[in-house]
Parts: C-alpha cells; structure tokens; sequence
C-alpha cells in the first residue's frame, strides 16, 4: 500500500498504527476464505487481529468498509491482467501461447484472491456500484486489451469485418471470469484443472481468431 494511511477522523497513522490497519485487513481476508461475509462482525475481526473494536473504527467505518478496502487493492493487481494480451501476438504458435497464459492468468488471479471476489460478485449482484465498479475495473483493463487485439486483426484481414471487437472481447472476458469463479464446481463435475486449462484456452483461441490454433 502506497501513500498515506489516514484514520477515519483524518489523521495520518504512524508506522505502528499502519502495522496495526494492515493486520486487521490481513485478519478480514482470511475470515472471509472460511465464513460468509454477513457473519463477519468488527468484534470477531479485532479480537483475530489481537486488538480492540474501537482500534478497528479508527480505520474503518465498518466491516464493509474494509471488505471495499481490501477489493480496491484486490483491483489494482487485477489490472495487471491485460499484460497478458496488450502487445501479445495471435498468430501461430504465439497466438496458442497466448491464448494459454490468459486462461492461467485468469484462473490463478482467481484462486488467490476467491474469497474477496465472492463478496464483490455478492455486492455487485446486489446493485452495490461500489462493487460493480470494482469488478469492472478489473474485467475492463482485459477486455479493452482484448479489444484492440480484435481491431488489430481485423486491419489485417484476418477476422470478418462484420465482428464487433468490443462485443466479442467483452463476451470472452466474462466467460473466463465465470469459469475461473467456479473451479472449484468444474472439479465436482469430475473435470480435473489440467483438462480446463487447455480447453478454455481453445475456446478463445477459437473465439478470437476462428482457427485450431498451432501447437
């Protein structure tokens, strides 16, 4: 976390007081991988933390004030995701590679942080713009990415002008968020993780380019 960290009142915390909002946020995030959100209580997360409720409404208005905080940090690094199509090549063998490095990318952005994005899809299901703008903020800097890829191949000729990149890359998108929310279901259905991954992969490199890839 960079800048300065400000209590709720305005002050700017010491390195102690720092220390101590990062814990309660580090203590939030693990409640969240074993209990549903609304059972969350600031009482739970303080004692966890080793500190008081009042130490948590110096930083925190609420429970859901440090959830948003730990979702906003949560989409910093999510932005991070269009590195894995801005600038990366389509075609041939590269274009299989990429294709497979954004379904791992997504699938792994996934799994480390599932509990947080449980509460943001929840939020967002719920109407909260709060969450939705943070899941968009992580959607959009891949599908913009996507996008652009889309366009790219288009001025070559090698995807029908009729296509609507922003259409076909915001499809995409969603689709390997939806798969990558649930992992845990598709092992369930008795497929296994090293099935996924390549098979989601065809599908975009399909999607994308309307070819078997080269492999």
């Amino acid at each position: 976390m960079t800048g300065q960290v400000r209590t709720v009142d305005g002050r700017v915390a010491g390195r102690r007081g720092q220390a101590t909002r990062q814990k309660l946020l580090d203590c939030l995030g693990e409640m969240l991988s074993s209990s549903p959100y609304r059972d969350v209580k600031v009482i739970d997360v303080a004692r966890r933390a080793g500190t008081s409720p009042a130490t948590f409404y110096q930083y925190f208005p609420d429970v859901e004030g440090a959830v948003l905080e730990i979702a906003e940090e949560m989409a910093k690094e999510g932005t991070g995701l269009t590195s894995l199509v801005s600038g990366r090549s389509w075609a041939g063998k590269a274009g299989w590679q990429t294709s497979e490095d954004l379904v791992e990318g997504f699938l792994d952005f996934w799994r480390k942080h599932d509990a947080i994005l449980r509460v943001v899809d929840l939020g967002a299901a719920e109407g909260d713009k709060r969450f939705n703008k943070i899941r968009m903020k992580i959607l959009n800097s891949v599908t913009n990415s996507l996008t652009e890829s889309v366009k790219e191949l288009q001025s070559k000729g090698r995807i029908d002008k009729d296509v609507s990149p922003a259409a076909l890359a915001g499809s995409l998108v969603v689709m390997l968020a939806s798969v990558a929310s649930h992992q845990k279901n598709f092992q369930s259905w008795g497929v296994k993780q090293a099935e996924l991954k390549p098979n989601l992969a065809l599908l975009v490199h399909l999607g994308i380019t309307g070819r078997k890839p080269t492999k």
